[in-house]
């Protein structure tokens, strides 16, 4: 990065990413499902919602903390659970997860990650989340969740909705073949193989919310339930204890044709009333995205694809001017709107935009 000038936003960090990349890896990490209408609709959705802004309130000091599952953060941006940080940058989840620790925020780390939990975990000294399925394989599943428990990990999330491989024309063109995670015992499937029912490693296609139940009773750890994009399932993932959700349409990766996560993150905050954390996931690009999506309710957002652009680009010091970037707009953001604290964000800070 210091031989060129450096990214000013996030934008640019994706077209210096592309630069870099291979074309086949550019794709995979930017491309999305069919005709990769949700891709799309996740970042222009953001323009449905106009600020407010608000004069002479005292914002001569901006508090940007807020807490995740009881656990305090720097800023209100998480990374979020996408797999194989290698094909960015040589030192992979290492250089993102030593990134996050240093911004002050948490890392959820990929069934996919290239890197096994137990070196991530002394890699740093911050906050760690691990994702997994619904696997058929209740053992490993069990295997999972107990060495994130002895590893410090503070929280599990559960990827609801992977439960059938969707259909990536990007990847397909490319004859892309995707990497195995490193946590998975060898000879394992992968989750996003389509498979008839019966035993086996990968996400299973016949689970129901049984499954998330057993999840949650079988660990001490909070579990969050990641894909929800509906009232009624925010509400089933409160029947079975769930302690958190993140809206989230994978980033527009499983199914297209869906709204924006940010469309309906009022209708999931509505229905957790208040028995959940509710988070958001895709499109998230700008700090002012992030500061909309708190005053609709979210209590944090992840980031996915930018913080593969930071490591492409410029590894671990990559990924943390990405974060940096984002944490300078979300502070221009709430200074602006006379917001000096995350907690001080609210629907009044925001306006649905009507037609000119």
């Amino acid at each position: 990065m210091a031989d060129s000038p450096q990214p000013i936003n996030l934008f640019e960090f994706e077209d210096a990413a592309r630069e870099v990349l291979p074309k086949a890896e550019y794709d995979y990490i930017a491309g999305g499902a069919t005709d990769e209408i949700s891709v799309d609709r996740n970042r222009r959705a953001y323009a449905s919602w106009a600020f407010r802004p608000r004069v002479l309130r005292d914002v001569s000091k901006l508090d940007l903390s807020t807490t995740v599952l009881g656990s305090k953060v720097a800023l209100p941006v998480l990374i979020a659970p996408c797999g194989g940080h290698k094909r960015a940058h040589p030192d992979g989840e290492l250089a993102t997860y030593r990134a996050a620790a240093s911004c002050g925020t948490a890392m959820a780390v990929s069934a996919n990650a290239n890197t096994s939990f137990e070196d991530l975990a002394k890699a740093a000294d911050g906050m760690l989340w691990v994702q997994l399925y619904p696997f058929r394989d209740k053992a490993m599943t069990q295997d999972w969740l107990d060495r994130a428990q002895a590893n410090g990990y503070k929280a599990i999330i559960v990827t609801l909705d992977s439960q059938w491989p969707p259909k990536r024309e990007r990847n397909i063109r490319n004859r892309y073949q995707r990497t195995r995670g490193a946590n998975y015992p060898v000879g394992g499937e992968h989750p996003d193989a389509p498979r008839p029912a019966g035993s086996g490693a990968g996400s299973d296609p016949a689970a129901t919310w049984k499954d998330l139940e057993w999840i949650k009773a079988a660990t001490r750890l909070p579990v969050v339930a990641k894909g929800i994009m509906t009232g009624e399932d925010v509400e089933l993932c409160a029947q079975v204890g769930a302690d958190g959700v993140i809206v989230s349409n994978h980033g527009g990766r499983h199914l297209d044709n869906t709204l924006a996560t940010v469309e309906v993150l009022s209708e999931a905050v509505a229905a957790a009333k208040g028995k959940m954390e509710v988070y958001l996931d895709g499109g998230i690009r700008r700090g002012a995205d992030v500061v909309k999506a708190i005053a609709l309710g979210a209590k944090a957002v992840f980031i996915g694809r930018p913080l593969f652009w930071g490591l492409a680009v410029g590894g671990e010091q990559g990924v943390v001017r990405v974060l940096n970037l984002l944490r300078e707009e979300i502070e221009i953001t709430m200074a602006k709107c006379g917001r000096p604290t995350i907690a001080s964000i609210d629907a009044s800070a925001i306006v649905r935009v009507p037609p000119l």
